[in-house]
């Protein structure tokens, strides 16, 4: 692995890890007052945009990261909507 790679992977992780808290605390209080509809829909498609582009690029960094932020940020709306 390359240093590039190696860094891809590690700003991946890292961006992707920091929404585990908030799926966490949504499902856990079911309080979604607070998330914006609005944003999370929009970011959800900029996600799968970045996905699409990895997968059209063969960049694993960003093929893995996409795919597991677009399944927490997917996990986000759901709850917003059913929680209301």
């Amino acid at each position: 692995m390359s240093l590039i790679d190696a860094f891809g992977y590690l700003a991946a992780t890292i961006s992707t890890l920091s929404f585990v808290p908030q799926v966490w605390h949504t499902f856990k209080t079911r309080n979604v007052s607070g998330i914006s509809l609005g944003m999370y829909s929009v970011f959800t498609v900029g996600v799968s945009c970045w996905l699409v582009y990895g997968l059209l690029l063969s960049a694993w960094p960003l093929i893995l990261a996409n795919t597991i932020t677009l399944t927490l940020a997917i996990s986000i709306l759901v709850m917003k909507l059913r929680f209301r």
